[in-house]
């Protein structure tokens, strides 16, 4: 098992890729939301000049925000500084589009921006679409130092639906998902493998990694602490308010079973008595998206929540969930860095749990 960091892209995270790498991680990912955080490209920069062997990618990168060219072009800036490092991780933008009410890139979108970055990070020329317009593109200068394409990026996909899955399994090397439970994560890997088949690919093995967060707890210390609220809080409460259908400005049916009854819970008290316009609401819906808890909404967290959206727990039962996780096909655990000190995870997944595997 490989285990990322995962940051919300603050561009002093240098300092925390550092830590990781010796603490035993393989991959540094960081999140791409251009209304929240840093540039992840200037982050990314910084961590490339400040690391030797850790992995570096965006978990991800949103088509759509950016136009093809310019996505192929800052990934491949990036393998100059981190030549064989780097990994491309894109998707349709649940924060980066939605924090600005916009709706996630469809599929005919990405389909288009995939092929073109793919071709263009293999040195090839590729046909760019832009409205009735059609040209061939290129990167002009690409053996002078500018960008490297020379040592591969592979593209990782992120998808939750069959049809995304699918287009995962045509186009991308390796798949990026959410969620804890062992049978979807199964059943995910098997549709993308079979997908891949019938485009003629094979992929035997399928590199998934999977967005989380953790906290292993001390002795004699409540799953409940302000500790493990802090640590893991935002990301838990992820699975409440990513139930918002942009498009409408209300919520959706997306809950997962297991939270619906706190889910309804959560919008009928909170989110339907913002005090924010409904056509700006999805400006507070994610002001502290995987970064802090907003107010009021520590009291939406639950054990069970805690213990079905995060990795937390004592040493001993951390290692069993990641070796069912590993049984299940996951590769790669990426744990979320909760605001801008990653210090704590790092140091406590690296000695309690990444040390004894």
């Amino acid at each position: 098992m490989d285990f990322g960091i995962t940051f919300p892209s603050y561009i002093r995270a240098y300092h925390d890729v550092k830590m990781a790498e010796d603490y035993g991680f393989t991959h540094a990912w960081f999140y791409d939301s251009q209304m929240c955080y840093s540039d992840v490209y200037a982050t990314m920069a910084l961590a490339a000049e400040h690391s030797r062997y850790i992995k570096l990618g965006t978990l991800v990168s949103i088509l759509g925000n950016r136009i093809a060219p310019v996505t192929a072009h800052s990934i491949a800036t990036i393998n100059e500084l981190a030549p064989g490092r780097v990994i491309l991780g894109v998707g349709s933008g649940f924060t980066g589009r939605n924090v600005m009410g916009m709706p996630p890139a469809k599929l005919k979108t990405m389909r288009h921006e995939i092929e073109v970055i793919k071709k263009l990070l293999k040195g090839q020329e590729a046909r760019y679409i832009e409205g009735t317009i059609e040209r061939d593109i290129r990167f002009l200068n690409r053996n002078e130092g500018y960008i490297n394409v020379r040592d591969g990026i592979p593209l990782y996909m992120a998808s939750n639906g069959p049809k995304a899955n699918d287009m995962v399994g045509e186009l991308a090397d390796g798949w990026v998902t959410i969620g804890l439970n062992p049978e979807y994560i199964k059943a995910g890997i098997a549709q993308i493998k079979a997908a891949a088949k019938n485009h003629g690919r094979n992929m035997r093995s399928l590199y998934t990694t999977n967005l989380t967060s953790g906290c292993v707890l001390r002795p004699g210390e409540d799953i409940m602490s302000p500790r493990v609220i802090r640590q893991v809080g935002p990301s838990a409460i992820l699975l409440l308010h990513t139930n918002w259908d942009p498009k409408k400005m209300m919520p959706g049916p997306f809950a997962p079973p297991e939270v619906a009854g706190l889910a309804k819970k959560y919008y009928t008290q909170r989110i339907m008595k913002m005090k924010t316009p409904m056509s700006k609401r999805y400006q507070e819906m994610h002001a502290g998206h995987l970064t802090k808890l907003q107010k009021g909404e520590a009291e939406y967290l639950t054990p069970e929540l805690i213990k079905l959206a995060t990795l937390t727990g004592s040493p001993a039962e951390i290692i069993d969930r990641v070796k069912e996780l590993e049984d299940a096909g996951i590769t790669n655990l990426a744990l979320n860095v909760c605001g801008t000190d990653a210090r704590n995870i790092i140091r406590e997944f690296g000695n309690e749990v990444i040390a004894k595997l």
